[in-house]
This record gives structure tokens, sequence and C-alpha cells, in this order.
């Protein structure tokens, strides 16, 4: 039972332990599972040969989200606390390379994905709720409305406290894997009674784009869809028992969702033919309507919104922390590091992470800054699973720690491939991989002046 007056709950103190397993395994999912998987298989079949060669990318995909799944449950059991790499980094290198992490996630890497799983899902419940209400197609405007609004509730929800906001993610997320399951399932065994457009598993040698650039291509694509699989290590230090918690919610959130994925994908080929495919972004609807009729569309589109809702919680959620930890070490504002006395929860940062959300809602386009995205959040858990050598060489949390099982393997192998895809992401997007990197640098005078500041602070009331 919870006392009503928890010291640990109030001011400046630490955030208490009230998160469970289920909850953050399926922060794990709701983080992973959002628009990527449904609309990324077409457009990787307009750069791969055939349907065999996706389904591949999407294994190699995973397989490089387990390692880095694997290797996180090491890092948030040594250092148990809210932040993820903001953490890591600054007590692994330095904390300049923690500001830049935390910096690149106040600018876009959370508040982005916020935005666009509110205007994704504003747009699916619209399109589907509205034509059977005998609406009109909703205008853009009415979708930002309506996305703006769904921002300022979860914003409210998490803002009262982590059960409240805990159970609503945990119903969304069982929603998104039901929809999967159940369309994946029933699609599977409809689409092959019945016969209907699907065709043999194939591996055609011819590359639309020529081998490697189609490669590189596709699998930057599917880690886009795969992001999301260290999500419980931003909430590691309010997760209960996080020895067992954590590596259980990375390992089996993450082999979950490679699951998913597999499912859907198998259900998408096996009911349109892959020509059918090529470039489409809505593969799952196409399929969904040929198994089931024309009117799975707009039903489809309703779940799917309320899937994307599931992310746009987690999102929320899980970015908040990110400040706590900055501002806790120093690096952010001093508000940001406040728990609300009543509801035990960093209320302002979660306000704050709301307001950039709305406003890049209220921007415009998504595309290039998502490339953009993918690109520079890169980089940091790249570093963070490097440093799994130092803390190991340091003695960092060896009392508490899960070693990381396959380890050097498993760490190498994510470090190679994820390697790998940052310079095919340079090569394929050269424009927007490099105003990534200029973005994230321009982070480091910042903290100069920040570090400056802070200096003068402590010299003023000493």
């Amino acid at each position: 039972m919870v006392r009503r007056k928890d010291p640990e709950r109030a001011g400046n103190g630490p955030i208490a332990r009230r998160i469970g397993a289920v909850t953050a395994t399926g922060v794990v999912i709701a983080n992973m599972v959002g628009a990527g998987v449904f609309t990324t298989s077409g457009i990787l079949a307009g750069r791969l040969p055939g349907s065999g060669w996706v389904l591949l990318a999407w294994v190699f995909g995973g397989l490089i989200a387990l390692s880095g799944a694997l290797a996180y449950a090491e890092l948030a059991t040594r250092m148990p606390e809210e932040g993820g790499e903001v953490v890591y980094l600054r007590r692994l290198f330095h904390p300049a390379l923690g500001f830049l992490t935390g910096w690149t996630s106040l600018i876009a890497g959370f508040s982005v994905p916020v935005a666009a799983s509110a205007i994704g899902a504003a747009s699916y419940l619209s399109s589907g709720i509205g034509p059977m209400l005998g609406g009109a197609a909703p205008s853009d405007a009415t979708i930002r409305g309506i996305a703006l609004l769904l921002i300022a509730l979860f914003t409210v929800l998490h803002s009262t406290g982590v059960r409240p906001g805990a159970s609503v993610q945990n119903t969304l997320t069982a929603m998104k894997i039901l929809l999967v399951l159940v369309l994946a399932g029933a699609g599977l065994v409809l689409a092959g009674g019945a016969g209907r457009g699907g065709e043999p598993i194939a591996f055609p040698r011819e590359f639309p784009d020529g081998g490697n650039l189609a490669i590189g291509t596709a699998m930057m694509l599917v880690g886009f869809a795969y992001s999301g699989w260290n999500a419980s290590a931003y909430i590691a230090g309010e997760v209960r028992r996080p020895r067992r918690t954590l590596p259980l919610s990375l390992v089996a959130g993450t082999c979950i969702v490679i699951v998913l994925y597999l499912l859907i994908n198998l259900f998408v080929f096996r009911a349109v033919p892959f020509d059918e495919l090529r470039g489409t972004i809505t593969p799952v609807e196409s399929a969904a309507a040929r198994v089931f009729g024309p009117w799975m569309g707009r039903g489809l589109g309703t779940l799917v919104g309320f899937g994307l809702l599931s992310s746009l919680s987690a999102f929320l959620m899980i970015g908040p922390r990110v400040y706590f930890a900055m501002a806790r070490a120093g690096l952010f504002f001093r508000f940001a590091s406040r728990v609300h006395p009543r509801f035990g929860v960093p209320s302002r940062s979660v306000v704050l992470q709301g307001c950039l959300a709305a406003i890049m809602v209220m921007v415009g386009s998504f595309e290039q800054l998502l490339v953009y995205l993918g690109f520079a959040l890169g980089v940091f858990p790249w570093l963070a699973v490097a440093g799994i050598f130092v803390a190991r060489r340091r003695g960092i949390g060896e009392g508490t720690a899960v070693r990381t099982p396959g380890h050097p393997v498993t760490t190498l192998f994510y470090l190679t491939a994820s390697l790998a895809l940052l310079f095919a992401a340079w090569i394929n997007r050269p424009v927007e991989s490099t105003a990534a990197m200029i973005s994230v640098a321009a982070g480091f005078p910042l903290y100069l002046l920040w570090r400056a500041a802070r200096r003068r602070g402590e010299n003023g009331r000493s």
C-alpha cells in the first residue's frame, strides 16, 4: 500500500518507484509500434526486389534492436535513473555529451514524435469516424486542431500522476497489440483460404536502385520503425525492482514487437501482389481491404488512430524524464527538476514537452525532420552502448548490474551494424544528415554558456 505522505514525492526528492513490469514493457512496445509498421513495408517494396528481402530486412532490423536492448539492460541496471543516454553519457564520458543528447531530445527527439503521432492519430480518427457519421473529409486545420487537443489531453493526464497515465498507457498498448494480432491472424487465414492476391515469398536478385544503396536505404527505414527499443531505460528511476524489471521490459518488449512486425508483413504479402505494394504508404489498409472488404479501410483507420494514441502517450511519459535528469545534473532549467508534491511526477517537464510538441504541430511538414531525427538520435545510443566497455572497466554499478548476454559479440554486432546504417543514411540523405549533425553540434556552445552561468551562480552563492 502506498502512503499518502511520501517524502520522495515532493520538491527536489527522487521520484518514487511505482512502475511495474507490465507498464514498463508496454512503454517499450508503444514506443516501437507506431506509424512505421503501418507505412514502411510499401516503401520498402519500392526499394527491394521481392517480399523475401523485405522480411529479411525486418528480421535483421529486429536483431539490431534486440542487441541494443540487451546492452541497455546492463546500462540501465548499472545506472537505474531517469534520463537514459543523458545519464549514461554524462557518467561514462563527459557531461557535455549528456547535455547534447538531452538537447537533441528537447529539439526533436520527443517533440517531433509526439506531434507526428498526434497528427497521425487525428488524421486516422477523423477520416475513419467522420464519414461514418456523415461528415465531410476533415480539413488540414481540423486535423491540426484535433492533434492539439489530443496533446493537451495527454499532457494533463501524465501531469497528474503515474497511475492514471500508466492505466491509460496499458489500455492503449493492449488495444494496439490486439489490433495487430487480430488483423494479422484473421488476415492470414482468410487470405490463404480465399486465395487472393498473395504471392510466394521470393528473393529476386535484381535490385531496383542497385544492391548496397537499396539495402542501405531500406535498413534506414526499418531502423526508424524499430526505434524505441530502449524506451523503459528513460524511466528507470521510477521502476520497481529495476534489476528484474528493466531487462525484462527491454528484451520482452523488443521481442514482442519483432513478432508483431513479422506477422503484419506476412499478412500484407499474403494478401496483396508485391508489385501493387511498391511505393504505397498504406500497405496494411490495402491488405485489409482485399481480405475483409472495402469497409475495413475506415474501420482500420479508426483502430490505427487509437493505436497511435498509445505512442503519443508513451512519448509524453518518457521525454519529460530526460529533461528532469538534465535539470537534476544542473544542465537544464531548475524548474524541470521539480517533482509535483501531490502527484509525484515531474509535471513541469511534462507540460514543457506538451508545449513543444504543440509548436511542432503548428509548424508544418515532418518528413525531412523525421529523417533528420533518425540520424541525430542514432548517434547517442551508439555511444551509450560503446560505454559498456567503459562501465565495466570502471566498475560502475557492479552491485546492481545485469550483464549483457553474449557480450562482447552482441555489443559489437550492434555497434558495427548501427554504424553502417548511419553511414548509409549519410550517403543516401546527405542534406538531412548534415543538418542533424549541425544541430547537435549547436548544442555544445549552449553547454559552455550553461556551465559558465552555473559556475557564476555557485560563486555568487559562496
